[in-house]
């Protein structure tokens, strides 16, 4: 039913007092009690008036273009007869107004000028639109000179109606993107306070951002820059506040909640010199990804991540020799095992990037090697991958994978890694770190396996804990196996922790400052050797094909870094602050843990190869005559299910490893060992440290 408006009288002053009863009406709509019973909604009547201008914006643009040729037109006969126009140009005006609108509005659809978000105006608008501005003018001039002889426009109407409507356009477009910047944006008292650490073209894009985005809850209060010609100086308006050296005291004088690092092209190196500056200030940084994640020109704060640990380490991207990699690797079968764990996962993904012929991924959990295949199908749509379910200490599964792909290449990252857990199950490490590396190892001899490369680790270095004396009788295992009549070349890559691995330091600092807010550190003196899961998997590959056999390479890992100062940097990064938010807890190191790990053992040095962050091992332990006994007797045991016997054993095979004899149920070396059949001793309580 279609109500009319009765607009008398009575009728009016309530339309004019609806102001007053607005304020204290939530949905704040006047309600016209007319003759008839309508119902007036102000605020429903200019939401749909700004709906329909929204949809048909094009027709609105248009019309607002020709308001604006028409006031140029007639302002420039305004300036040029002094505000006095004679009744002869009047005329004139009426004869040649459709004219030029018509040359105008030619020219601004030619330049597409009627397309686009006015209130996202930029520099670059400005020579379309004076482009469209002069062709309009030309067109006009033309049409005057060849097609209007009737008429005489004076000369001075052509220049002056250009820059007018230059100004007018311009100044429309810019007035309401400054409108909609200064007055159409709420500050509240929620927003935060945001200082941006480079004045770049991503620092400004970030600004304009801000600005143009009221929901983001931000204010700029300044760039800082190293550069000392923008220092004191305005960008877009924003002040350039100071050097990079000056973030403490900047962010206490401005009150500062975030900082911003825009420079998505700065190194590592560059990166944790900035980050270094921001240690001691409770703002929360933020950063923005590399070059190579972003898309250019979608610079954009959504893009903004969290700074990482990693971001802190410091290293800069490891440059591999391709030419060397792709001779190995590309149209050949690579086979890697373990292939769903950290480094395996990362190792297939960089070997799929060197177009291998197919690429093996044999992995014992069903689960993760689901998903890392799911992934792989995605990002390499062309790679014959070939999925497989196994146990490294199947023989018969392994030889009948290898014996129906061939492959040229094996990377043996299958292991267990935990130290605490593989301490109280040494039995279950011998059968998968020592035999199952034998399994492996004696079928890719077997079936022409051109390279095999084990992933090793520096807990192998004077181990005092079973997992590193596992992985160092692992790495004799390939080493007595390189020659006798073997083609197959053996080596193994030795290197520290990886940041962000599933079940390192780091995903478990992350889920402890998040629940109970108390970070567990073993010792305050521990210390670990770092390096990213993707420089580790690369310098493997790099090493492997370097490989002439017999070595054991050692990856560059830098310098130690403190367990302690890890847990602060992280609770700082997450914007919380010691003692306050979270707090650190010293538990003990656990049985088997080190203070201090290294690279090296007694008796061995590295030197240097032609890649800068790969040193290779001179001098390397002589096998004894009882060496092959002694694994065979380890064999035995560990089927039995002797925990003490292993541990002994390892003890002799192993130079350098102080088993805890205590911990496995015995006083030391000379104590008799259990039967087999005996139950195993109890085995003593962990403390509380997950780490």
């Amino acid at each position: 039913m279609v109500h009319r408006v009765g607009w008398d009288k009575q009728g009016i002053f309530l339309l004019l007092s609806a102001r007053f009863v607005a304020k204290s009406s939530n949905e704040k709509r006047f309600r016209n009690s007319g003759p008839e019973g309508y119902v007036f909604p102000v605020k429903k009547v200019l939401s749909s008036t700004v709906g329909v201008a929204m949809r048909f914006r094009g027709a609105v643009k248009f019309a607002l273009n020709i308001g604006i040729f028409l006031c140029a037109y007639l302002a420039a006969f305004l300036f040029r007869f002094e505000f006095s126009i004679p009744p002869e140009y009047v005329v004139l005006i009426r004869q040649t107004v459709p004219v030029v609108l018509f040359c105008k509005a030619f020219a601004f659809l030619a330049f597409g000028l009627f397309q686009g978000w006015w209130r996202y105006v930029t520099i670059r608008d400005v020579m379309p639109i004076a482009g469209g501005c002069t062709v309009g003018t030309l067109v006009f001039v033309g049409i005057d000179y060849f097609l209007m002889g009737h008429v005489s426009v004076p000369r001075s109407i052509y220049v002056i109606d250009w820059g007018i409507t230059l100004l007018l356009v311009l100044g429309a477009r810019y007035f309401i993107r400054f409108g909609r910047e200064t007055f159409g944006r709420r500050r509240g008292e929620a927003d935060r306070r945001v200082l941006i650490v480079g004045a770049g073209s991503a620092g400004q894009m970030i600004v304009r951002e801000i600005r143009e985005n009221p929901s983001l809850g931000m204010i700029e209060v300044g760039f800082v820059d190293d550069d000392r010609a923008k220092l004191r100086t305005k960008i877009d308006g924003v002040p350039v506040l100071g050097r990079h050296v000056d973030i403490p005291e900047l962010c206490e004088e401005h009150e500062i909640d975030e900082i911003i690092i825009a420079i998505p092209s700065a190194p590592p190196s560059r990166l944790r010199h900035i980050l270094d500056h921001c240690r001691d200030v409770k703002a929360k940084a933020r950063i923005l990804p590399s070059v190579g994640d972003l898309i250019e020109g979608k610079v954009s704060v959504r893009a903004l991540r969290n700074v990482d640990l990693e971001d802190l380490l410091g290293r800069d991207p490891v440059k591999l020799d391709d030419d060397l990699l792709h001779r190995h690797i590309t149209g050949r079968t690579v086979m890697v095992t373990g292939a769903a764990g950290s480094i395996g996962s990362e190792l297939c993904r960089q070997l799929a990037l060197l177009s291998p012929m197919r690429l093996v991924a044999f992995e014992i959990a069903e689960s993760p090697l689901f998903d890392f295949e799911m992934e792989m199908r995605v990002r390499f749509p062309t790679l014959e991958l070939i999925p497989v379910i196994g146990d490294v200490r199947d023989r018969g599964r392994v030889e009948e994978v290898m014996g129906a792909y061939r492959p040229a290449i094996v990377y043996h990252a299958a292991a267990y890694k935990h130290v605490p857990v593989m301490e109280m199950h040494p039995v279950e490490a011998v059968k998968t770190n020592v035999m199952g590396t034998r399994v492996v190892a004696e079928a890719a001899a077997e079936f022409g396996v051109e390279r095999f490369v084990l992933v090793s680790t520096d807990k192998a270095v004077r181990p005092t804990n079973v997992m590193g004396a596992t992985k160092r009788v692992a790495e004799l295992v390939i080493h007595n196996m390189n020659g006798l009549g073997r083609k197959t070349v053996f080596v193994a890559v030795r290197f520290g922790n990886v940041l962000g691995s599933v079940g390192s330091v780091i995903p478990i600092f992350r889920r402890q400052l998040f629940t109970t807010g108390r970070l567990t550190v073993t010792h305050p003196e521990a210390s670990r050797y770092f390096m990213l899961i993707p420089e580790a998997a690369g310098l493997i590959l790099q090493a492997g094909a370097m490989a002439e056999g017999g070595e054991v390479f050692v990856l560059d890992m830098g310098e130690p870094v403190k367990i302690v100062d890890l847990a602060k940097n992280l609770i700082r990064l997450s914007g919380k602050e010691l003692g306050v938010d979270a707090d650190i807890e010293y538990t003990g190191l656990r049985p088997g843990e080190k203070l201090h790990e290294e690279l090296i053992v007694e008796g061995e040095d590295v030197s240097r190869t032609n890649h800068p962050k790969v040193m290779k091992l001179i001098g390397s332990e002589k096998m004894p005559a009882s060496w092959m006994r002694d694994l065979q007797d380890l064999a035995g045991l560990a089927a039995a299910g002797n925990r003490f016997g292993v541990v002994e054993k390892l003890d002799t095979l192993v130079k350098g490893y102080s088993p805890m004899y205590e911990f496995h149920g015995a006083s030391g070396p000379d104590a008799v060992s259990p039967e087999p059949e005996r139950p195993a001793a109890p085995v003593l309580p962990f403390p509380k440290s997950l780490h």
